[in-house]
């Protein structure tokens, strides 16, 4: 059996090695060599390494290895060694002889001193050049939930997160107040905790310089600072140090000034407090005044010209009258073309003036009770309005027309009994084509009724009592008529019944009491003389005219009929519709 002895260094792991050399089997360490019987060959004790021994081993002695090994582990193997595990003992990391089964990763070799906060990748803040993460970029980008920026990305790690090693690095609040509450506390000028600041630095501070802060007035407060207002210290608002309940309105720092005005007095004016209505914050004292959204009460025309005294008397901005009257009264008095008074106009002013021209005042006809139109437009006021009367003229036609209508012969309006209401025949475009709109009367004109003179039916200038019936009319064409003769037949008088004002000579007849356009009698008579055989009475007519039965043959069918008689008309009495049945 070969020999085995453990080999150690002082500081090394000792491993059992036996090597043979030209056949012989040799201790490292024994000489002279000792003869041996030819043995089977030892396996590596490293395991499968592509390295010969004395790439690291001396024939001098098995150990300890050389100084200088012939072995790259940068080139030969899969991990890299530099840094200062380059001077790292091979034995520190290779405890296990097989070298193949030795971790690669840092855990195995270093303890985590952050209890796992930080995941088991030491490369991700240590480098092999040096322990202390200073040295190590990623740790300054700080890639999680608060990036490192400005001023932050140049302070110590133990800074924030105190303990070293064993201080908190998961969880560890990012709000600013976290670190800076002593900055927060000590400040003075001006003093946080007593002005209620918010407790997020970065509203007012910057990662880059902890110095230089700027406070958004407008995005904090709610209150922009614009004109004089960016200009002023803040203590000139913010009174011992007050900055939670300052007050926002114009008056919380201007009472004042606003006491003090008197060019308008203010108070006395009863002026709203709010001053931003009339003054702005880039100059106080060039104020303006909009008189159209503060007062309701716009100006126009001549009024925006016009010195505020003279309608605001003695100061007087409150109670400034808004009517016109309220200022004009005097000119409204002493006008006399018209007079104002007298005619009972009234007292507003921008009925008939305007702010652009007093003097070119125009009266609009259109809103009163009477518009004007047509001829009434270009009278003179006085033609109507006589010694000056605007409040009792009368509106119907005849107050002014009265002498045209008594004057009037063609017809002659009062005798013929004319309405006073001129505007039923005249318009106010044109007074002498005058039109009588006969269809508002009893009777309305159609047909040729339309084309007759006047005087043929109101004969002697008569309107009041014409009869409307045809027959005053046409008395002598109903008597003269021969065919038939409508006084022998006994005709009616209503001409309407016949004729119509269409065509006098078409006339038709209504013949309802007998059929003899339906039934058995249509289209077997020619003339109304079939039946009326007395042209001169159309009440009498026969039947057996047509229907020519003897006597002797037509009594006996008629023996039990009551009241039968042979005579041209009696059959009419049974047969009044035309049938036999």
């Amino acid at each position: 059996m070969p020999s085995v002895k453990r080999v150690s260094r002082v500081g090394q792991a000792s491993w059992p090695v036996k090597v043979c050399f030209g056949g012989l089997m040799v201790a490292t360490g024994l000489a002279p060599f000792v003869a041996a019987q030819p043995q089977e060959r030892t396996r590596n004790p490293h395991g499968p390494l592509p390295v010969s021994c004395e790439a690291c081993h001396t024939s001098t002695a098995w150990a300890p290895v050389r100084q200088h090994p012939e072995f790259d582990h940068n080139t030969q193997t899969a991990y890299r060694v530099d840094g200062m595990h380059a001077g790292v003992a091979c034995q520190e990391c290779h405890i296990n002889p097989v070298f193949k089964k030795t971790a690669h990763d840092c855990a195995s070799c270093h303890a985590d001193l952050h209890r796992a906060q930080l995941g088991n990748h030491c490369e991700q803040c240590h480098t092999t050049r040096g322990w202390t993460p200073a040295a190590q970029l990623a740790t300054r980008e700080h890639s999680n939930r608060f990036p490192l920026l400005g001023a932050h990305a140049r302070v110590e790690c133990e800074s924030c997160h105190r303990g070293a090693a064993n201080a908190v690095f998961v969880g560890l609040s990012t709000d600013c107040i976290a670190c800076h509450r002593s900055d927060f506390l000590a400040a003075q000028g001006p003093p946080h905790q007593q002005g209620g600041f918010p407790l997020n630095c970065s509203e007012c501070h910057s990662v880059n310089s902890w110095l230089g802060a700027k406070f958004d007035h407008a995005a904090v407060a709610h209150f922009p600072l614009t004109g004089a207002h960016a200009t002023l210290a803040c203590n000139v608002c913010h009174v011992g140090g007050k900055f939670a309940g300052t007050p926002a309105a114009c008056i919380g720092c201007h009472q004042s000034d606003f006491r003090s005005a008197n060019n308008p007095n203010h108070v006395a004016a009863g002026f709203p407090t709010d001053c931003s209505q009339c003054h702005n914050t880039s100059t106080w004292t060039t104020a303006t005044f909009d008189h159209n959204l503060v007062s309701g009460f716009p100006l126009t025309g001549a009024h925006a010209a016009t010195a505020c005294n003279l309608c605001h008397t003695g100061n007087s901005f409150a109670t400034a009258p808004r009517t016109c009257d309220g200022c004009h009264l005097k000119d409204y008095n002493q006008t006399t073309n018209p007079n104002h008074p007298q005619a009972g106009f009234p007292t507003d002013c921008s009925l008939c003036h305007s702010t652009v021209n007093w003097a070119g005042a125009t009266f609009d006809h259109s809103k009163t009770a009477f518009p004007l139109t047509g001829a009434h437009t270009t009278l003179q006021c006085a033609q109507c309005h006589v010694n000056n009367n605007f409040t009792t003229i009368a509106t119907n036609c005849d107050a002014c027309h009265l002498v045209q209508y008594n004057q009037t012969t063609n017809p002659q309006h009062a005798a013929a009994g004319f309405p006073l209401n001129c505007a039923l025949c005249h318009s106010t475009t044109n007074w002498t084509s005058a039109t009588f709109d006969h269809s508002k009367t009893a009777f309305p004109l159609t047909g040729a009724h339309t084309t007759v003179a006047c005087a043929l039916c109101h004969v002697g200038n008569n309107y009041a009592t014409v009869p409307t019936d045809c027959y005053s009319c046409h008395k002598a064409d109903y008597t003269g008529v021969q065919n038939p003769n409508h006084v022998a037949s006994n005709f009616p008088t209503t001409c309407a019944s016949c004729h119509t004002t269409a065509t006098w000579a078409g006339a038709t007849f209504n013949h309802t009491w007998f059929p003899i356009y339906s039934g058995t009698h249509a289209r077997v008579w020619t003339t109304c003389a079939d039946c009326h055989l007395d042209a001169s009475n159309y009440n009498s007519f026969s039947c057996i005219n047509c229907h020519t039965h003897n006597e002797a043959a037509t009594d006996p069918a008629h023996r039990n009929v009551r009241g039968y008689s042979y005579a041209p008309m009696t059959c009419y009495q049974c047969h009044p519709q035309g049938r036999s049945d």
